[in-house]
């Protein structure tokens, strides 16, 4: 063997046992890691920051939304009040989903009224949502969420997963996750047994902090409100920042929500009659379709549009109609009010315990 052949076969010795070692030190190294997190999360988990199983509370009233609906329209959860619900989560990437796709589409057959209405929360696109419901598709709006901004603040962090929500708009009985059991949610069977999360959800609810989802309630009162600059209906640009100095009745609305529609004309006297009081309204959709609803309702006061659920997302709430009331010094006075009769007490100096969405 020459002596270039020997410093060759020397240089890939070292190579290869330096990978090795490399190899095994970030995998070490990586080992740590996980376990440091997992420890983090037990611990947010024993102090209720986090949930370890899907779901929230029995009894739980849960957030209106305003989404999307398969084919064109618009689906709320508050249009059904006065009906029980079956409340579904699904996600055309989750393979039992898919197995549980024909099952369900088979329970709901064409022109026959179910008891309790069923409702699914789907996750993605349009065209997405078209594609995995092509072949089996159950007759029953299908509302369309972006990412989990809806299952996120209902605490549906697994898929296929249901609620059997009551009259009034509360959960009753605990989750029930996977195929059977949302089934049974369609029967009106009441979910007893705490959700067990196997390999059957798409979405783990036990897993990584990257899959946890935290409770999103709103923020606090004391919080500085985060900024944001808006398109306005008249072209012209907002930012909250701009506001500084004096106080901000900030609601979030949408032109397609009925209690945000019944709120508005209360919103417009609010304006025309306070001098020390800011009203800017937040809300969502199609320029064209939120001035229509301005000039419909001779609305005058100052409204923005956020894309999606951007500026909700930062204020902690996906559910309309919201408010907050910013102070002169840019930090919430109050926590959030949620809907229309929460909404003037808060901007009248008042509260009102323990009103919801759609009130």
């Amino acid at each position: 063997m020459s002596p270039t052949d020997i410093v060759l076969a020397i240089f890939l010795a070292l190579t290869i046992c330096g990978g090795a070692w490399l190899g095994f030190h970030l995998l070490t190294q990586n080992g740590r890691l996980l376990v440091r997190l997992e420890l983090l999360e037990r611990q947010l988990v024993r102090q209720g920051v986090l949930q370890d199983t899907p779901g929230v509370p029995a009894g739980t009233l849960l957030n209106n939304f305003a989404l999307p609906k398969l084919g064109g329209g618009v689906a709320t959860l508050a249009e059904w009040r006065g009906r029980k619900v079956a409340l579904i989560y699904l996600n055309p990437r989750c393979q039992h989903c898919e197995t549980l796709l024909p099952a369900l589409a088979a329970a709901l057959p064409q022109g026959v009224k179910s008891d309790p209405v069923a409702l699914i929360v789907s996750t993605g696109g349009e065209e997405e949502n078209q594609r995995f419901f092509a072949k089996h598709r159950p007759a029953c709006p299908i509302a369309l969420q972006e990412g989990s901004e809806v299952s996120g603040i209902h605490g549906a962090s697994a898929t296929p997963m249901a609620y059997l929500v009551d009259e009034s708009g509360n959960t009753v009985g605990k989750a029930a996750v996977g195929g059977e059991a949302v089934l049974g949610v369609l029967r009106g069977e009441v979910p007893s047994a705490e959700p067990v999360v196997t390999n059957q959800s798409a979405t783990k609810a036990k897993g990584s902090l990257a899959t946890s989802k935290i409770n999103r309630d709103g923020l606090k009162a004391g919080t500085r409100a985060p900024d944001f600059t808006l398109p306005a209906l008249d072209g012209s640009e907002i930012s909250l920042k701009q506001y500084r100095g004096k106080r901000v009745m900030l609601v979030f609305s949408d032109p397609q929500c009925a209690p945000c529609t019944a709120l508005l004309p209360k919103l417009e006297q609010l304006h025309r009659n306070s001098d020390d009081l800011q009203l800017l309204l937040i809300g969502r959709g199609e320029i064209e379709e939120n001035r229509e609803k301005a000039r419909s309702l001779g609305l005058t006061f100052p409204i923005v549009l956020q894309r999606s659920w951007e500026i909700s997302r930062a204020y902690g709430m996906f559910a309309t109609p919201i408010g907050y009331l910013v102070g002169e010094d840019g930090l919430l006075m109050e926590d959030v009010a949620v809907g229309g009769n929460a909404i003037m007490a808060l901007a009248a100096g008042e509260r009102v315990a323990g009103a919801q969405v759609g009130t």
